[in-house]
């Protein structure tokens, strides 16, 4: 299946974004910097997560609905331990019916990979010697531009493993694009765990042992990954997972914020819960937590003997026994 329709596009994107940061940014270099370039990749961060916005909220209400079946799940693993096969046709079936998706978590992450991919490849093709200059709806002008863009004077297209060939084509110092590469993949990998850290805070470890492994990948086998493959990423494709991580940990923020995840509070009954939002503030919350702030009960006051009674403890009474009153 060919991918040109991503490459088109992203190139789009891309040059649409370009063609309105030159019109306002120096078409030069400030700071070793060709911010026009720069900034046409953070802002196809942004369309891009402008487009899976929707998907994005998908995401957090079926995040919603798996915590909300916890309890039930956590049943269900009582009643089929050691059966495994059972316990995920239970679970599947769970799901079903209650319509959440285990791996709804992960899809703006796979929606996102075409457009990493196309990026990737459309940076990897900016090098001066490349002869298909005009593919994807580039101009040699365009290309040109783009295949001596820097950051800090290090090219975009450049790599932590590139060759002394490749950056003698790209007129680039060796020692310099390490450094801004290095730097980068380290932020790269710094973002990646805090976006996935982030979103555990919050919402708790999944009592599913495979939600639990999902967010065990995300949050330590991902960004120990990325030391192996950000060596081979070119600094504008690390530029763009940074920008996007960035852009995550915002968002994140704003709806966990704004849509509190739900946490379990135990009841009387054993064995049985009830979700309530995590924070809980205002008048609402205080008037519900009066009633378990009364006093103890104290013991009823015993009334005294009536006049002629015996006593009820002849010897706190010194063992005389009560006077007849006549």
């Amino acid at each position: 299946m060919s991918l040109d329709w991503i490459y088109y596009a992203i190139s789009w994107i891309l040059l649409t974004w370009h063609s309105a940061w030159d019109a306002i940014v120096s078409a030069g270099a400030v700071i070793g910097t060709n911010w026009s370039w720069i900034l046409s990749i953070v802002f196809l961060v942004v369309t891009i997560r402008v487009i899976l916005f929707p998907v994005f909220v998908k995401q957090i209400k079926s995040q919603r609905a798996m915590q909300a079946l916890q309890p039930k799940v956590k049943e269900l693993q009582e009643k089929h331990k050691g059966d495994r096969e059972t316990l995920q046709k239970e679970m599947m079936e769970l799901y079903r019916k209650e319509k959440a998706n285990p791996l709804m978590g992960c899809l703006p992450m796979f929606l996102q990979i075409p457009v990493f991919l196309g990026l990737f490849h459309t940076l990897k093709r900016l090098k001066p010697t490349n002869p298909g200059k005009t593919l994807y709806g580039w101009t040699v002008d365009q290309f040109e531009s783009a295949s001596h863009a820097k950051l800090f004077t290090a090219p975009i297209s450049g790599r932590f493993g590139s060759t002394a060939d490749e950056l003698a084509s790209l007129g680039a110092n060796a020692t310099t694009v390490k450094l801004v590469a290095g730097v980068l993949v380290l932020i790269m990998i710094a973002t990646t765990y805090l976006t996935s850290r982030q979103m555990i805070l919050k919402t708790g470890w999944a009592e599913d042992p495979q939600q639990r492994m999902v967010q065990r990948l995300m949050l330590y086998g991902i960004p120990v990954s990325l030391l192996v493959s950000g060596s081979i990423f070119p600094i504008g494709v690390i530029i763009y997972w940074v920008t996007n991580n960035l852009f995550t940990l915002g968002q994140q923020q704003w709806v966990l914020r704004k849509f509190p995840p739900l946490v379990p509070v135990k009841t009387g009954a054993p064995g049985r819960t009830t979700a309530q939002p995590a924070k809980s503030g205002g008048l609402l919350g205080r008037k519900a937590a009066q009633p378990a702030a009364k006093a103890p009960a104290t013991a009823p006051k015993v009334a005294g003997p009536k006049p002629g009674a015996k006593p009820v403890n002849p010897k706190k009474s010194g063992g005389r026994p009560a006077k007849r009153q006549g």
